[in-house]
């Protein structure tokens, strides 16, 4: 599994013209699921995220995670995450879990996040079009894999 992690003041997603969700200061995480993902991934992943120091202290050093601010996540999916480049101009996707295996992982990874974190986490939809609007706040980004821990 990969994920971009944005620090935000604000993000939401929209479907057809329609605001699905919509938080205030905490992360916006865009999740690509492998076809090798597994539980195990779910699990490193949400300890990872819930516990990253990224949210300033009262001295301006990042060391509050979203826990400690109360903080609100958005988790959107993204399978182009998992693009290839390495040939062509097109990229290929062949590593991106089909929606059968990626959707109950997703579903699995939204739940474990709110479970460990103990925050609220909204989504948008798997699948959809979605339009994503964010303020990124810093700008703050982080790319975390489950595959590469060390």
């Amino acid at each position: 599994m990969r994920v971009v992690l944005q620090r935000v003041s604000q993000a939401s997603v929209t479907i057809e013209g329609v605001e699905k969700s919509r938080i205030g200061w905490g992360f916006l995480i865009l999740l690509g699921i492998e076809q090798e993902d597994h539980q195990e991934d779910i699990d490193w992943l949400c300890k990872k995220i819930s516990a990253l120091r990224v949210f300033s202290d009262d001295e301006g050093l990042m060391n509050r995670s979203v826990q400690d601010i109360n903080g609100e996540m958005l988790v959107v999916s993204q399978f182009t995450l998992h693009a290839s480049t390495k040939k062509g101009n097109r990229p290929s996707f062949i590593k991106a879990a089909r929606p059968e295996t990626a959707i109950p992982l997703y579903e699995r990874f939204v739940e474990a996040l709110r479970q460990e974190s103990g925050r609220p986490v909204n989504t948008g939809s798997f699948g959809a079009d979605m339009k994503v609007s964010l303020l990124n706040d810093g700008p703050v980004t982080i790319l975390i894999d489950s595959k590469n821990r060390e």
